[in-house]
């Protein structure tokens, strides 16, 4: 296997990198944490003129204008949105809400959504999690009752990130069969702004925007069911399953950037007239934190191969249960060395290191999130043993 990014890749990452450094530093990014919106649309824009919005999409049928790429095509990027720790919702909308549209949608679904997705016009988040639930992602208590007209929904989703700021919604719900009875998992494409609908706002402990949304008796047309009725739940575990790769991704940017600033600190920080890091306990530590990260490295990009593979080869079921293994395992991985690295970078710093002041603080409070988003370690090490 090549653990090394493509010369493109690598061009990619440096040229996000460089607007990231220039336009989006702790101070800018605290800004856009505050502000109403939780995002920068002037931001959003640059994502989507360097192409990340289209790196993941289907060039199949030229509709939709993507590259075609895949997981690793977007890793280095998504390392350099963790190191800036990013908070606009481009992990959500690129590996959710585009996805499932491109995968499950009809040509005439595509083509009406994804080119604004593209050009930045139109954002995609994905209400998939349930009350009470966790990490499930069968929906169950959310329901699209058939209609002459198309459907009606109801139920409620937890945590969508990004809700607020979406052009449209792209809701899981168990829908109706013909004969009345339950088709199974569905996936609608919802306006947020809908009657019926509403959105409860909260910001994440890593400081991005989410919302709790309730559906009371939303009438939708039939054009609103993406693809097929019952088909839905490969289409989201799939997606699900590349959303983690790139948080793995991300989890990588943003140790490295807690290793880095905490191999600064100890070369800057003084006591008793020398540097903290000549103290060779520290340096054992530090050393520990990069084997963490390093290991975890390695997990992130086998789980991006393996999405990658199965989806070129066709999501075949073996296929599919590699990649379901691979993403488990390096979810587990990445859990494991987010704790480690956010904690003792917190402890090197000592009590500043948990200030609102300090960027590290704000890293810790990042790996914490990735550590629970899209199942904790416990969820994915019984997945893991259920496909062993």
């Amino acid at each position: 296997m090549n653990f090394e990014y493509t010369e493109e890749q690598r061009q990619l990452a440096d040229s996000l990198g460089k607007f990231l450094a220039n336009h989006y530093d702790f101070e800018k990014r605290k800004a856009i944490v505050a502000s109403a919106s939780g995002m920068s649309d002037a931001v959003w824009a640059a994502f989507a003129e360097m192409g990340l919005t289209a790196i993941a999409l289907p060039e199949a049928d030229g509709a939709e204008g993507g590259f075609g790429g895949g997981a690793m095509d977007l890793m280095a990027a998504m390392e350099a949105c963790g190191q800036a720790l990013v908070v606009e919702p481009l992990l959500d909308n690129i590996g959710l809400g585009a996805r499932l549209v491109a995968r499950a949608g009809s040509a005439a679904q595509r083509a009406a959504w994804l080119p604004g997705f593209i050009d930045g016009s139109v954002k995609l988040a994905f209400a998939g999690l349930e009350p009470g639930r966790r990490y499930e992602l069968d929906p169950q208590a959310t329901r699209a009752r058939g209609t002459r007209e198309g459907y009606v929904l109801d139920g409620a989703k937890c945590v969508v990130i990004g809700a607020a700021s979406a052009t449209r919604l792209i809701v899981s719900a168990r829908s109706d069969a013909g004969d009345g009875g339950d088709a199974g998992a569905s996936l609608f494409v919802v306006d947020p702004k809908a009657p019926g609908v509403t959105l409860n706002p909260s910001r994440t402990v890593d400081g991005q925007r989410a919302a709790d949304v309730r559906f009371d008796k939303v009438n939708l047309g039939a054009e609103a069911l993406l693809g097929k009725a019952g088909g839905a739940l490969p289409f989201i575990e799939e997606a699900t399953d590349f959303a983690t790769a790139l948080l793995c991704a991300q989890a990588i940017g943003a140790m490295q950037y807690a290793n880095d600033a905490t191999l600064e600190y100890l070369k800057t920080r003084k006591q008793f007239g020398k540097p903290i890091g000549v103290n060779q306990v520290l340096q054992h530590r530090m050393v520990e934190m990069v084997i963490h990260a390093e290991q975890a490295r390695s997990m992130a990009i086998l789980a991006a191969s393996k999405v990658d593979r199965a989806a070129q080869a066709g999501h075949t079921p073996e296929d599919a249960r590699e990649r379901m293994r691979a993403v488990s395992a390096a979810k587990v991985k990445i859990a494991d060395a987010a704790r480690h690295v956010s904690q003792e970078a917190v402890q090197l710093h000592g009590g500043m290191g948990m200030t609102e002041e300090l960027k590290i603080s704000h890293t810790f409070r990042l790996l914490t999130m990735i550590a629970q988003r899209f199942g904790d370690a416990d969820h994915h090490l019984e997945r893991y043993a259920a496909l062993t």
